[in-house]
């Protein structure tokens, strides 16, 4: 991405839509959310990532000629419009909530607020990124829960759908806690640790197994994890592997950081037979990693069987997050502001699926603690202008099930904004902490969560409320608009 101009990362229909309110002149402001309306996995949260690679793809945001050239070829643009985009760039303002930051369907991940032109042309490139990194992220939160503290290092770059996927996946994965990449682009790019062993190749192109593990712990003594599995783990490989590690133990009496992988089998059944046999050899303290097609849910059901592992490398089902592979984020208009006018007028899309009515206004998101022990209590959205007393009583409103309201007592709750400014007047105002110190944000953020809402399967859901102000106008906009649905019936 940071080599690349992604101003056409974009759906046609962006620019279609452009071209129509450039010919129809209008000096509207606008406001659009993006936000998503479920829980990646079945889960009970999500970790908001890509903010950084949003902030490159804002300000590098321009039509090259070469650009301009293309577009006019597709014979769909008029050449004034064209000559318009030659002089393109973003002058509004945008809100995000930082990454790591742990997040709830319905509640505004991102809120752009700038002419309707420059805010339409974001959608696609925005939702493209935050979708991304979002659903890796989560996924991998959820792997690392599993791990119980363990270890878990990102091994996917060869199953991720493209080079892409592969990198920022690798990135959104170490801010949820991976230890570790195999990416070394990834690596180099974000500073982030790189790891890795040795494949069975490396085994099998040596005479025998020994000597291949020999060779390979005299290169690297400092990190000699073996992998055991390439003919027999506990008749071949862990032997051998023991055999080294008392040759360099008398060579070198400081070795350490040694261990096993193993990638096929009963992991379980093969780790606990594989310990005992280090252990019995005086090697208990070695690292028994285990790979091969891992989740989550394995790892859950690997750790009830007391399996010896002690660190993971997830692939395929964590890069590619397999069994939920989209996130699901949209992007939608939320509010309009005339040349002129003072405030926003509040805009509400209506559905006969509940859940894709939008909340309306030019809002934000105060997330609710519980003062006593600091977890997360609700999440509530408001009017951007609203303010609270945390000494004062709360009362806020489910914004599906209108008939739900909830009462949280005066003196008993803290209050944090949520959003944070990144763009003011198309000017980056937010300077993106590093890859490691979102990870250390993320991980607090991850403690605020009560363990019921991090379990893995049927979790609590965490209440993301509407304000009683915001509540009010939403309720009024459903009556007026359909009453006015009525007139057509």
């Amino acid at each position: 991405m940071r080599a690349l101009n992604l101003t056409l990362l974009t759906d046609l229909y962006e620019l279609t839509m452009m071209q129509g309110y450039f010919k129809n002149p209008t000096d509207q402001m606008v406001v659009f959310d993006a936000f998503y309306r479920r829980n990646p996995c079945e889960g009970g949260y999500a970790i908001a990532a890509g903010l950084e690679q949003i902030i490159e793809y804002v300000r590098d945001l321009h039509f090259t000629p070469d650009d301009i050239e293309y577009l006019k070829s597709l014979n769909i643009f008029d050449r004034d419009f064209l000559e318009y985009l030659r002089g393109f760039h973003f002058t509004g303002d945008i809100y995000a909530i930082p990454e790591g930051t742990v997040v709830f369907p319905r509640e505004p991940l991102l809120k752009v607020i700038a002419p309707v032109m420059e805010a339409q042309l974001l959608e696609t490139a925005i939702l493209n990124i935050v979708n991304h990194q979002s659903l890796i992220a989560t996924k991998a939160a959820r792997v690392v829960y599993a791990a119980q503290g363990d270890g878990v290092m990102e091994f996917g770059l060869r199953r991720a759908q493209g080079p892409d996927a592969g990198i920022y996946g690798a990135r959104a994965a170490v801010i949820a806690g991976c230890v570790g990449t195999s990416n070394v682009l990834t690596g180099q790019m974000f500073d982030v640790p790189v790891k890795g062993t040795h494949a069975h190749s490396w085994i099998m192109s040596f005479p025998d197994e020994y000597t291949a593990f020999k060779t390979y712990a005299n290169l690297y003594p400092d990190a000699c994890i073996l992998l055991v599995d390439t003919y027999d783990v506990l008749k071949s490989g862990v032997p051998n592997a023991i055999r080294v590690f008392q040759e360099m133990k008398e060579k070198h009496s400081d070795f350490k950081g040694y261990g096993i992988r193993i990638d096929s089998g009963d992991l379980a059944y093969l780790s606990k037979k594989a310990h005992t046999l280090l252990e019995r050899a005086g090697f208990g303290d070695a690292i028994i990693s285990a790979s091969s097609d891992l989740d989550e849910h394995l790892i859950d059901s690997l750790k009830a069987q007391g399996a010896k592992i002690n660190s993971w490398g997830v692939g395929t089902n964590l890069i590619t997050s397999k069994d939920c592979p989209a996130f699901g984020g949209v992007y939608k208009l939320a509010a309009i502001r005339e040349s002129g006018d003072d405030d926003f007028i509040p805009k509400i899309k209506l559905s006969e699926n509940s859940e894709k009515v939008t909340n309306p206004g030019n809002k934000t998101i105060y997330r609710i603690y519980d003062k006593e022990n600091g977890k997360i209590r609700a999440d509530l959205i408001c009017l951007a202008d609203e303010t609270f007393d945390d000494s004062r009583d709360m009362i806020i409103f489910d914004p599906l099930e209108t008939w739900k309201k909830t009462k949280i007592e005066g003196g008993t709750y803290t209050l944090r904004e949520l959003l944070v400014p990144v763009f003011l007047k198309g000017e980056c105002v937010y300077q993106s902490p590093s890859v490691m110190e979102i990870q250390g944000i993320c991980r607090k953020e991850q403690e605020t969560l009560w363990d019921e809402t991090r379990r893995l399967v049927n979790p609590h859901e965490v209440y993301v409320d509407l304000s009683d102000k915001l509540f009010k106008i939403k309720s009024e906009l459903l009556e007026e608009m359909g009453t006015e649905a009525l007139k057509y019936q």
